[in-house]
């Protein structure tokens, strides 16, 4: 295991320790990263007990269907939004059974960027079920794997910030 992945698994961990402390499960909802997050909390032995389920909704179409993002949220602002992320992460958590959600939209490249959201610009939501939603976006540099991989540290990375908080 390289050394990226590992940190990527002791972050997972930490985040999968805090959800059980807190008698929490984690619903993500991942676009440019492909189901990532999912992967790297599902290598955690024991993830069960706190990861529920991914959705991985690459399309407009996918977005409106399986997380109930509106089609005027995508036209007005685009898939690559606050205003995206914030509704993926709250389609998410309204269509599972946790209590945390998650969600990455963004331009991971090498082409799809344009003047407003260049290559690299990742947006993020986390919804919880007490009421609890924040959105950010990032820009990020690097190739699309380093786009992807520093996209899925820093949405656990915030998550776990907003666990301990």
């Amino acid at each position: 295991m390289s050394l990226e992945d590992q940190s990527l698994y002791q972050l997972s961990e930490n985040v999968g320790h805090a959800l059980s402390a807190r008698g929490l499960m984690l619903a993500t909802a991942e676009s440019c990263t492909g189901g990532w997050v999912g992967q790297v909390m599902t290598m955690i032995p024991g993830s069960s007990e706190w990861y529920e389920r991914g959705f991985v909704t690459y399309t407009y179409l996918s977005k409106m269907e399986m997380l109930g993002v509106q089609a005027a949220t995508l036209e007005r602002h685009g898939a690559v939004s606050e205003y995206t992320a914030a509704a993926m992460a709250l389609g998410a958590l309204e269509r599972s059974r946790a209590q945390v959600a998650l969600s990455i939209t963004g331009v991971a490249g090498p082409g799809g960027g344009t003047p407003d959201k260049p290559v690299g610009t990742v947006c993020f939501g986390w919804s919880f079920l007490d009421g609890r939603n924040h959105a950010e976006t990032r820009c990020f540099s690097g190739d699309r794997d380093a786009v992807r991989r520093q996209s899925v540290q820093h949405t656990l990375t915030r998550l776990l910030d907003q666990l301990l908080a």
